[in-house]
């Protein structure tokens, strides 16, 4: 005789938990999972190469932080209207012209930078470059969103859990390969590299139409930003904090390693910070967790604030890498927790866009960080840039803990809240009732 639909309480105490063998054999998902890993490495080249050309060019870590920033500021601001684009007309017709644009973009920047062009015109070339770079990690999770609307909730939480380890990947391994390229072959290599990469990953991506989300109807492209929401716009200020530890660890890292000798292991070092995250995201996706994701944010999020209040302090580039690959474990816990919140928070139809904000304010916590690192390195040695990536984060947990009220998922009608480990649960509810 067939079960009926009823949960007994061991199973509404504890989430299933989905495996990411499992998760990967959705049907389809392979089709855009590889294009989207070759796609978003640039994400983790693009302000490392501009840093590291700049200083190789101008000598001096402020321009480079500059640049770099302004093109994380353009992209951070431009992202979510990509978004908002490709939730209105497609996903395919937003990548393919955003990965000419940026091609072109960055082939402008090398040619200006080898040139020995004024640094202003580094910064106003940086601006279509950052402006142009796809959001490809929103648009791999609306895609998982997509694909998973029919599939138990703990399915699309460890579908996060997946894109943030997958992140969290290519942070390893695009540092390296930026560094090497540059100290190698030739300063402006890394960013050759990165346009070909996204442009090569970016059409792949694009042209895996089927496992792209629907469009939006008509009526929803009236309906307000997905920003509108005071949760979302709380999990976006917090992320701002999370970029600043990225930006200010990239121009940090990358001068320490100058002081000390050893230019080319800087991206060595920011790596291992990376797969300290990679490492924590993997165990994260494999947990079936009673705690909501408010709760378990809060705590990821105080244990990175904890993490960068040890980096100043290391006494030689070793202890360094120990320590970034401690602070780095707390990472992927929290981007997790955030984008699984967020997509409890709005409405179907409006998930790239959303997932994209929270991309933009690690991008816009990146620039104010690289910038800030870069001055107080110029003034102070590379030990006061670690301060940046310690008071950016602070700032972040202090408005996370004001404002966690404005947290609480979307239920469905007729349900009650839920706590603990069903706050995932009824989200998914919510929105599986939203698209009827």
């Amino acid at each position: 005789m067939a079960r009926t639909g009823q949960a007994t309480p061991a199973d509404s105490a504890v989430p299933a938990r989905v495996g990411y063998g499992t998760l990967l054999r959705t049907p389809g998902a392979w089709t855009f999972v590889a294009p989207a890993f070759l796609a978003r490495l640039p994400f983790a080249m693009l302000s490392l190469g501009i840093v590291l050309l700049v200083v190789d060019t101008t000598g001096s870590y402020g321009l480079a932080g500059g640049a770099a920033a302004v093109a994380a500021v353009a992209q951070a601001l431009i992202g979510p209207q990509s978004g908002r684009l490709a939730d209105r007309h497609g996903q395919a017709a937003v990548l393919i012209p955003m990965v000419l644009v940026h091609a072109t973009s960055v082939a402008a920047l090398i040619t200006f930078a080898l040139g020995h062009a004024p640094a202003w015109t580094l910064s106003v070339l940086a601006v279509p470059a950052g402006a142009s770079v796809p959001p490809i990690g929103a648009l791999t999770r609306a895609r998982w969103v997509h694909a998973l609307r029919d599939q138990p909730p703990a399915g699309l939480s460890t579908a996060f859990a997946l894109e943030s380890v997958t992140d969290e990947l290519t942070f390893v391994i695009g540092p390296v390969l930026a560094t090497a390229l540059c100290t190698t072959v030739a300063p402006a290599a890394g960013l050759v590299a990165e346009a070909a990469l996204t442009a090569v990953g970016g059409l792949a991506f694009a042209a895996r139409r089927r496992t792209a989300p629907p469009v939006r109807t008509a009526a929803d492209t009236h309906r307000a930003s997905a920003l509108a929401h005071p949760g979302v716009r709380l999990l976006a200020g917090s992320l701002l904090g999370v970029g600043s530890v990225f930006g200010g660890l990239q121009v940090s890292i990358t001068a320490a390693a100058e002081a000390a000798g050893h230019a080319g292991m800087s991206g060595v070092i920011y790596g291992l910070f990376a797969c300290g995250s990679m490492s924590a995201g993997v165990a994260f996706g494999m947990v079936s967790w009673k705690r909501s994701p408010q709760r378990r944010m809060l705590l990821s999020y105080a244990l990175l604030v904890l993490g960068c209040s040890t980096l100043w302090a290391m006494p030689s580039l070793t202890a360094l890498a120990v320590a970034g690959l401690c602070c780095g474990l707390a990472i992927a816990p929290t981007l997790i927790c955030a984008y699984t919140l967020v997509d409890s928070l709005v409405r179907a139809g409006a998930k790239t866009e959303a997932f994209t904000w929270l991309t933009g304010a690690i991008g816009l916590g990146l620039a104010a960080g690289s910038t800030a690192a870069g001055l107080v390195i110029d003034a102070h040695g590379p030990s006061g840039g670690f301060l940046v990536p310690l008071a950016g984060s602070a700032l972040g947990l202090a408005g996370l803990v004001a404002g966690r009220g404005l947290l609480a998922p979307r239920t469905a009608p007729g349900r009650s809240a839920a706590t603990g480990g069903q706050a995932l649960d009824a989200a998914v509810d919510a929105v599986a009732a939203v698209r009827g």
